[in-house]
């Protein structure tokens, strides 16, 4: 297969295939996979949306266009060489700790929806092989470490910003990470490190990169321009395309409208469907099949569920989730229908949606910061299990910024040991791409459901469930990697417009 509408086409290579050969190749920690940053693990994006939502917290507008400069890469050498003339004399006396709580918070606010999930992908493909996996970039700490740190990268090979006591002094300390600078770096640190280049990988979309990808035995053009897509197809190196997320626009906020309009709708349309029956249980599980419908049909998002079997069987269950969207919510009840209720952090009773429709669910509200006030609130949860209803809780606490799977708390494990219920999972994959952790946001798209077998925790020893609870981790992340084919012998389900 060839690429179309460029001059010089290569060998296009789909995702999956690209984790096969991976998958097939070389194992172990000599190998490197070597990642380019910007165009390749995070694509562009237009600094203005940023600026906008820090500037009222009073951060300087120009220090944050400086850390959003170039990320998307450069493509001449006269562009990087006044990106860093501009940095070097804009950063000039300022604390080193200021620039680096700056672009910690630009990752959280902009950056992390920006990462390619094509990328994620391939990274945890080659973290499954035992890969030494090595992020590089001619950008400096401040734009690329908040990143790195999420993705899983424990190496990271930048441009080095000179520092005295703590102040940046306006210089660069040694060579920047540029054209053969960049290749010089991973050369160095393979010698340093005892990596073996001629088995290893390189990923790069840029032309001023095709010495880093010549430098590696395994290169890959991802997204190539066109100078790197005619070095590609004449060295005969495969292409991987990733598909850009681009800022909200108004189909998305007309979309967002309509959706909110139809899980308002549906909530109320479930309870006045069961008001007459003046039982709120009743009234509660046909409020979230409602809601959750309306709000699947007016967003027109799709969901792909596999395993939708042990979603209604057995029950009562305790299910956890892996939480990284707003549009989980929406997710949960669309497959689990009735018969459950969650526990979530305090934070949501703000929320003028969510907060309403979870309090008349009777969902269990806990302040994380309370630890003691946690296990208190907690206690009556056991009850509600043994008395028929299920639970769902995510087990990291909070969202992610991206589908890394965070350390699980313990709460939910030792809630369905004492209730004597099992251990649901449920995987979620994408509902990140349709609403953005910090956003409300809707896109259009599909999201994935993989509900797991049950979990018996009965033989759990309470004292020290870490090993289980780890391995329990390990479910979601291996799924998330390799995603499980739907079995057609099996029901799964796959709801349109209409929930149906």
């Amino acid at each position: 297969m060839t690429t179309s509408g460029t001059a010089n086409s290569a060998a296009t290579r789909t995702l999956d295939e690209a984790i096969a050969a991976i998958r097939s190749g070389p194992e172990g920690p000599r190998v490197p996979a070597v990642f380019d940053f910007g165009g390749t693990v995070v694509h562009g994006f237009t600094p203005g949306s940023a600026l906008g939502r820090l500037l009222h917290r009073g951060e300087r507008a120009d220090l944050i266009a400086s850390l959003l400069t170039n990320i998307r890469g450069s493509r001449a050498e006269g562009e990087y060489e006044r990106f860093l003339q501009r940095v070097m004399h804009l950063w000039a006396g300022h604390p080193e700790s200021e620039l680096t709580d700056l672009g910690a918070a630009l990752f959280r606010d902009t950056i992390h929806g920006h990462l390619y999930p094509e990328a994620w992908r391939l990274i945890r493909a080659h973290e499954a092989a035992g890969h030494t996996l090595i992020l590089t970039t001619c950008l400096s700490a401040f734009q690329v470490l908040p990143a790195a740190t999420e993705l899983g990268f424990r190496h990271v090979l930048y441009t080095r910003m000179a520092v005295h006591d703590g102040v940046l002094t306006g210089h660069v300390e040694g060579k920047p990470l540029w054209r053969n600078g960049k290749a010089d770096a991973v050369r160095r640190f393979a010698a340093t490190h005892d990596l073996d280049l001629s088995r290893g990988y390189a990923y790069a979309d840029a032309a001023p990169d095709i010495p880093l990808l010549e430098l590696l035995a395994n290169p890959t053009a991802v997204n190539p321009g066109p100078r790197m897509a005619m070095r590609a197809a004449e060295q005969d190196w495969p292409v991987l395309c990733f598909r850009p997320r681009a800022e909200a626009g108004a189909r998305d906020i007309a979309r967002t409208t309509v959706g909110f309009a139809g899980l308002l709708g549906g909530a109320l349309t479930g309870v006045a469907t069961t008001a007459t029956t003046r039982n709120q249980r009743r009234m509660a599980d046909s409020m979230i099949t409602h809601a959750a419908s309306g709000a699947l049909g007016g967003t027109r998002v799709r969901m792909r569920i596999i395993g939708a079997e042990y979603a209604r069987a057995p029950r009562p269950a305790v299910f956890i989730f892996n939480h990284q969207s707003q549009f989980d919510m929406v997710v949960l009840g669309a497959v689990l229908g009735a018969g459950f209720t969650g526990i979530v952090k305090k934070e949501v009773t703000s929320n003028p949606v969510f907060g309403p429709l979870l309090r008349f669910a009777g969902a269990t509200f806990i302040d994380r910061s309370d630890t003691t006030g946690t296990r208190a609130a907690l206690a009556p949860v056991v009850e509600t299990l043994r008395a028929g209803l299920s639970i769902v809780i995510a087990p990291e606490g909070t969202r992610s910024l991206t589908p890394r799977v965070g350390p699980f708390k313990k709460g939910a494990f030792h809630i369905a040991a004492q209730a004597g219920v099992p251990i649901i999972p449920m995987v979620i994959r994408n509902a990140g791409e349709i609403t953005w952790r910090n956003s409300a946001i809707v896109r259009g798209g599909t999201v994935d459901v993989a509900v797991l077998p049950p979990i018996d925790v009965s033989d759990w020893n309470p004292a020290d469930m870490t090993a289980e609870i780890e391995r329990v981790r390990q479910l979601f992340v291996t799924t998330l990697l390799d995603w499980p084919e739907p079995d057609e012998r099996r029901p799964h389900r796959v709801r349109g417009l209409a929930g149906s």
